[in-house]
């Protein structure tokens, strides 16, 4: 059986490999470089940002800890740049590793579907050639939206692209979108020296999430003197020689530096050879596929960010594996209940599952239950008390509905409920399971315990 994929991406490198255990003989078809926009400009990139500004925010505030440091600290954004980027070296090594070791064929050109069973490759240097296969998996993932109003040029307006190989720290930046993408860009670029202000059309900031979760967030935005200003659009950008000049819906306008547009992304479908074969496709592009990611032509699969759905790495990763094995004619299935995220800002944010609100749209009868950060010894010891554990769960079953964690280490605080919500397990399940003392975890066991007016730490309601 040959497979071939479009695109090495967490989504496609994954399908790959997976095919390849599999025992398929497989080829994947990349014009970029291996990892995709996860590691070459998104999740990787962004995160080894997030680390050199909380160890610069730690060196801040060593005196907290009882620690005297002398001088002046400051970020060497060459430096830290230059970091990041032997971090995602290190990274694309890897996968190229992978590939070598399972013998998956890399073809480094642009790939466009000629018919179900062929693909034409076009080099950088104007050759092409053409590549016979049994099977086909789209995994050509997105880009950031391209909207008129934001001319990215690169050096005032920016894209997360951009965004992640910095010359320099703004004076001043406006962050256009309060979403995942922004949040971590201002947090990041707020610690390295930027006068921050966010705008969002929203009511909240991470609206995505739970509401308690987004207030929550937004008052450590506050603490942090990073302004946000919601219920808010742009109206017009004017680039000057020293600046942006951003007019707003409220009808202020706002001076900055430079401005960092976050506002969301699409699918990478256009000009891969879908309409030539017939794929379908949705409104915005998306191509659109069944429960196997099989798309209506027999024989090509789509997998990641550019089927339309959540756009999570670890959810194309998870497809790719669903779509390599049902390539090779096995009956796997995702599921698309217990899709974990994580947003690293500061405080993190982790999340599965229904929010409150979803919840209460669907009219399910529901039990919460809550447990804040500083309440746990551990959280005082690490001097990081804000945060809070929230656990919804099913009023008549005890099923766990879903799962909101704010504070430290939430992304992978989150994973213990996954894992549970996977397996079908209740509330008390997790309460009367023994968690290590001192610990972040033991909030996850207390906010379980919450749910039933249990919880030994918590004040008699």
């Amino acid at each position: 059986m040959k497979i071939t994929i479009l695109g090495a991406g967490p989504g496609g490198y994954v399908a790959a490999i997976r095919a390849a255990q599999l025992g398929a003989e497989v080829m994947v078809i990349e014009e970029g470089e291996v990892g995709g926009t996860c590691l070459n400009w998104g999740c990787i990139p962004t995160k080894t940002l997030i680390a050199s500004a909380e160890v610069l925010h730690k060196a801040k505030n060593a005196k907290n800890y009882g620690l005297d440091l002398e001088g002046t600290i400051t970020p060497n954004i060459e430096r830290i740049v230059e970091r990041k980027n032997k971090v995602v070296a290190t990274q694309v090594k890897g996968i190229r590793g992978l590939f070598k070791s399972w013998g998956v064929r890399l073809i480094e050109g642009r790939g466009v579907i000629v018919n179900p069973g062929l693909i034409r490759v076009s080099f950088p240097d104007g050759s092409t050639s053409e590549v016979e296969t049994d099977k086909i998996i789209i995994a050509t993932g997105s880009k950031p939206a391209q909207i008129p109003v934001f001319p990215y040029d690169g050096t005032r307006i920016l894209s997360s692209d951009h965004a992640i190989n910095p010359d320099s720290v703004p004076e001043s930046l406006l962050v256009i979108g309060a979403g995942v993408i922004g949040c971590e860009f201002a947090f990041i670029y707020k610690e390295f020296g930027s006068d921050v202000t966010m705008v969002e059309m929203m009511p909240n900031a991470v609206s995505t999430e739970d509401e308690e979760i987004s207030q929550l967030l937004e008052r450590e935005l506050k603490k942090k003197k990073i302004k946000l200003l919601t219920n808010t659009s742009v109206d017009k950008v004017d680039v000057r020689d020293k600046g942006v000049s951003v007019a707003l819906s409220n009808g202020k306008t706002i001076e900055a530096e430079k401005v960092l547009v976050s506002i969301g992304r699409s699918v990478n479908s256009r000009e891969i050879g879908l309409e030539a074969v017939g794929v379908k496709t949705g409104q915005r592009g998306e191509i659109l596929v069944d429960s196997s990611l099989q798309t209506n032509v027999g024989g090509i699969f789509a997998i990641g960010d550019v089927v339309g759905g959540i756009m999570l790495a670890h959810l194309a990763s998870k497809e790719g594996m669903v779509a390599a094995e049902n390539a090779m004619g096995a009956k796997s299935s995702v599921n698309y209940d217990v899709i974990p995220a994580a947003i690293f800002t500061s405080p993190e944010i982790g999340s599965v599952g229904l929010r409150e609100k979803d919840v209460v749209d669907k009219g399910i009868q529901y039990k919460v239950g809550r447990f804040q950060f500083r309440a746990l010894g551990k959280a005082h010891a690490m001097g990081e008390i804000a945060g809070l554990f929230k656990i919804i769960s099913e009023a008549s079953t005890d099923k766990i509905l879903g799962a909101h964690i704010i504070g430290p280490h939430a992304s992978d605080l989150v994973h213990e409920i996954a894992v549970a919500m996977e397996k079908g397990l209740t509330v008390k399940d997790i309460a009367h399971t023994i968690h290590a003392h001192p610990t972040l975890a033991e909030g996850i066991m207390e906010a379980a315990e919450d749910v039933h007016d249990m919880a030994v730490h918590c004040p008699k309601k």
